[in-house]
Parts: structure tokens; C-alpha cells; sequence
């Protein structure tokens, strides 16, 4: 998929990803480092590469030119249910569309999929204001834990109905 968004990088393709190529393993690997960072053991959620292998997640990478500029990931949950995962724009990258492009590629395959909900998990500190203003302007809403997720102070939850929108 190749998308052309205003104010956005040129051409941004978001393709599936096997994980296997050196930029989109050190990104993953920055990403998983930031958020143990940022959070206490019991309230990080942030998939290593090998949990992202479970045959459960599939992982897009988003290419400009030769460069991984970003990832996210789809987790099914059950077959009506998806949890977005590792989602994550290269530091240099922010602020340039990536994440809403990523997003949206996330939210069609959901819905191609046939699931009606889509949800994720993220963080309540400041790191995490960008990603908590992304997802409510792509029509998430808060929501509980669900899944296999408890009450946490440092978790925000959000979902998406894919039926209504």
C-alpha cells in the first residue's frame, strides 16, 4: 500500500514485515527499550521480536524510499476482536504522518479481516500524549482493560467499533 497524505513524507509504502531485515529489528529494538524506559516491569506491554512472531500478530513496516520510517501490528485476539501492537515512528520521522498512516493501514486490514473491535493499550505518562491524541482522532474511544489486561494506573485503554465507524 502506498499513501500520499498532505504535509506528509512523498511516498510512504506500509508492506507487511517477516522481521528478519536489520532496520525495522533495530527499530523494534529501540522501541522495546524506550518503553521498558518508561515503564515498571508489571505495566509494560511492549512486545519483544520474538513475542511478535506469534502466528497470533502480523507486523507492517513503513518504508520511505530505502528507509524504515515506522511499524505497527495487528494481534488477533478472537475472531471478532484485534489489539493494535508496536506501533512506533522512527525519532527522526515524528511529527510527519507516519503514525496516522500506519494507524489507518492498521484499521482497513482490521476491518478487511472482519473484526468489529479493534483496541489497544498505552501509556498514561507525557511520552505517551502523541499516541493518546492519535487514536482519539481516528475515533477511539477510552474504554476498560480487556483481554488478558488489569486496572493500571499507568495503562490507558482505548477501542475502536469498526461496526459504527
Amino acid at each position: 500500500m502506498t499513501i500520499n497524505q498532505p504535509g506528509a513524507i512523498d511516498q510512504l509504502r506500509v508492506t507487511p514485515d517477516d522481521l528478519s531485515g536489520p532496520q525495522i529489528r533495530a527499530l523494534l529494538a529501540a522501541h522495546h527499550a524506550e518503553m521498558s524506559a518508561a515503564s515498571p516491569a508489571e505495566s509494560m506491554h511492549a512486545l519483544d521480536l520474538t513475542a511478535l512472531r506469534d502466528p497470533a500478530i502480523t507486523v507492517w513496516s513503513a518504508w520511505s524510499g530505502d528507509d524504515v520510517v515506522g511499524c505497527g501490528a495487528l494481534k488477533e485476539l478472537d475472531h471478532e476482536h484485534a489489539e493494535i501492537k508496536s506501533m512506533r515512528t522512527a525519532a527522526d520521522h515524528t511529527g510527519r504522518g507516519v503514525a496516522a498512516t500506519v494507524l489507518t493501514h492498521l484499521i482497513a486490514v482490521a476491518r478487511e479481516r472482519g473484526y468489529r473491535h479493534l483496541s489497544l493499550e498505552t501509556g498514561t505518562e507525557d511520552l505517551f500524549a502523541p499516541a493518546r491524541r492519535l487514536y482519539l482522532r481516528h475515533g477511539f474511544t477510552e474504554c476498560g482493560p480487556f483481554g488478558s489486561y488489569r486496572l493500571d494506573p499507568l495503562s490507558q485503554y482505548f477501542t475502536l467499533d469498526l461496526e459504527r465507524c
